[in-house]
Parts: C-alpha cells; sequence; structure tokens
C-alpha cells in the first residue's frame, strides 16, 4: 500500500463527517493559530467556550499584543500551561512589529514567531494560506502508524520526522489544509488512542495494515513516560472576613506570575500552620483541616492537604507577600491556577470556565 492512496477516500470522508469548529468557519490565521495552541492536551468540547470568550476579548493580534498580562492569565485561567498565553503575546507583538500586523504566510517564518513549533506553523500555513505542507500531531501519527502497521516509537524524532516527509509527497496542492483537517479528524473523532478505535466507521479501513492484521491495540508504539516527581503541599486557605490571601508566584518556573492560595512544602500539622500564619502576623481564630487533593502536570505531581483558617480582622498593613481581596475582585482580576480548585470551592470561588458556566469545568 502506497500512503498516496489515502488521500482521496479521506477528503470525500472528512467533506461529509467534518467537526462544525468555530475557528473553522472562516480562514482567519488568528483564529486558527489560537485554537491549535488552546487545544494542544486540551479536548476540543472543553476549548471551544475559552476560545469564543478569548476572541471576544480579544478579536485581533493587535489586541493580543497590547493586552496587560494580568488580563491574558486570566482569560487563560483553566487552560494551564501559561507560557503558552506568554508565547502568544511575544508572537504577536513580533507580528506587529515586523509584518505590520500581517499573519507570515509561508511555514519558515511562521515557525519563528515565539511558541509556534512545527505542528502549529503547518496547521495555520495549510489552513490559512494553502501552503502544501503537513501538520503532524499525535492523532496524525497514530493514523499514519496505524496505517503503515509501523512498530517505530512515536515519540522518537526520528519517527515524526519520516511521517512527516511522507505526507509532505503526498500533500495535494489544492487544498491541503482540508488534508491535515481531515487527518486531524479522523484522529479524533475515529481512529481513536487506546485499543479502541471505531475501525467500521474508517474510510481507510481496507488500507489499515493494523486494522488488517488484528493489531489496532498494538499500535502505536509508545516508550514508557518517566515517572512524574512526587511534590507533597500544605495549602492555607485565609479568610478575613470576606476576603482571602492570596500570593504571587514568582516570574519564572512553573505557573509564573500566577496567584496562589500560601502553601509550604512537606505536610504540616497544625501547630506547624499556625506558627506559619503567626509569623504573617496573624491571629487564627479558628483552624479546620481540609480534605487532601491533587494536581497533575506534566512531570510533576502535587498531593495536597489544607487548612482552612478564619483570622483576625487585617488593621491594613502589609502582609509580606500576601495580598487580602475578595471574591469577586479574585474572579475578576487574580488568575489562579485550576491545580488549586479543590480548596478554591471551600471559599465559593469560580476558576477558569466554572466562573461563566455556574458548573465544574469540563
Amino acid at each position: 500500500m502506497h500512503l498516496n492512496e489515502i488521500v482521496v477516500p479521506l477528503v470525500n470522508w472528512y467533506q461529509e463527517h467534518k467537526r462544525q469548529l468555530p475557528w473553522r468557519e472562516q480562514k482567519n490565521p488568528y483564529y486558527i493559530w489560537i485554537s491549535e495552541i488552546m487545544l494542544q492536551q486540551t479536548r476540543v468540547e472543553a476549548v471551544k467556550p475559552y476560545f469564543d470568550r478569548f476572541i471576544k476579548a480579544l478579536p485581533t493580534v493587535a489586541d493580543v499584543a497590547r493586552c496587560e498580562e494580568s488580563r491574558l492569565l486570566k482569560l487563560w485561567e483553566g487552560l494551564g500551561y501559561y507560557n503558552r498565553v506568554r508565547n502568544i503575546q511575544k508572537a504577536a507583538v513580533k507580528i506587529m512589529k515586523e509584518y505590520h500586523g500581517n499573519f507570515p504566510r509561508d511555514y519558515d517564518s511562521l515557525q519563528k514567531l515565539p511558541g509556534i513549533g512545527e505542528y502549529t506553523a503547518g496547521a495555520v500555513a495549510s489552513i490559512a494560506f494553502d501552503v502544501p505542507v503537513p501538520a503532524v500531531d499525535g492523532n496524525v501519527l497514530r493514523v499514519i502508524s496505524r496505517i503503515q502497521e509501523s512498530e517505530e516509537d512515536i515519540l522518537k524524532p526520528q519517527t515524526k520526522k519520516r511521517i512527516r516527509r511522507e505526507l509532505t509527497e503526498i500533500m495535494p496542492v489544492e487544498e491541503p489544509g482540508v488534508f491535515n483537517q481531515a487527518l486531524m479528524d479522523l484522529g479524533a473523532m475515529i481512529c481513536l488512542p487506546n485499543g479502541l478505535p471505531k475501525c467500521e466507521a474508517c474510510p481507510l479501513r481496507k488500507l489499515c495494515l493494523a486494522h488488517l492484521h488484528g493489531r489496532t491495540d498494538e499500535i502505536p508504539v509508545r516508550k514508557k513516560e518517566k515517572k512524574r516527581r512526587i511534590e507533597e503541599k500544605t495549602v492555607l486557605v485565609i479568610q478575613d472576613g470576606d476576603h482571602m490571601a492570596l500570593r504571587q508566584r514568582p516570574e519564572k518556573g512553573l505557573l509564573a506570575g500566577m496567584y496562589e492560595f500560601p502553601n509550604y512544602e512537606g505536610r504540616l500539622c497544625e501547630e506547624e500552620a499556625l506558627h506559619v500564619l503567626k509569623d504573617y502576623g496573624l491571629m487564627a481564630l479558628r483552624i479546620q483541616p481540609l480534605p487532601e487533593a491533587k494536581h497533575i502536570f506534566s512531570h510533576v505531581e502535587w498531593r495536597m492537604s489544607g487548612y482552612l483558617v478564619k483570622v483576625a480582622a487585617l488593621e491594613g498593613k502589609a502582609r509580606k507577600d500576601l495580598v487580602f481581596v475578595d471574591i469577586q475582585n479574585a474572579e475578576e482580576h487574580y488568575p489562579v491556577p485550576a491545580a488549586f480548585g479543590a480548596y478554591a470551592s471551600y471559599l465559593h470561588l469560580r476558576l477558569g470556565q466554572e466562573k461563566y458556566t455556574g458548573g465544574n469545568e469540563g
């Protein structure tokens, strides 16, 4: 089977079954760019409300370039990986300065923008500007590996490089973006991971070697990922009347510049927690243990315990690195990562999309 045999049946299938997505309604490179960055490690249905809100607040590249960082982070709150939105702004500034506000139309120039790699550059170039370059992500790697019954590790750079080269050779000159989106949709809707593809609905089932040989549960091949580092933390949810204590994280590192509940390494007993409060100059009126929670990042897992603490009224003087804000102010102006969602609920503080739906994030 030659790979070029997949083009016609795949494109025909896409024309009938393609997903209706807000960023596909027009060939707007800005929309495509923002959606692709948001979709990295986040489901389509979860991204839709974030995309709509982001575009309404910042309808153009120029708006992103001049947006205050705190507002930008607030619009991204709940999506995680906050360096991505910082890179979006850096790229927007570069587009304004070097390209007079117009997106560069070629693949190489797109890839030179901050935060844009091979996949995103390929998606924007092919979908917005009809440049015949592939956009190879995890979905595409899985689809092609199964079609070819390849036992190469898809996490190895040389595997991705090979598949990208072979797709480049078969890219249709007319509407290459349609071909790329067809591969994306097939991987998202039909050629599902974890051995659960819907082969009976696949337009390429007669061409797919893994399906023909009953090996879709074995392919693609992935090497075992490194174990995440475990970090234990104690979170202090501090209340002064209708105000809560937050502090800003450092400008570099994980969740840089975000606001958080004060937290400390290890598991503090109640006496140790009270000592921390005293060090802040706060008098605890009541302290209550909170249930354990965890949050998983790419390479780190936080295992948290916590205390809900009511403190005596403040007298207005500074408390080291703490800021005390009411819930409405926090929801509007202080970006708090979803990692603290389990503890935010004790203050009825809504994070991310939850603020707009009244419920939990999808």
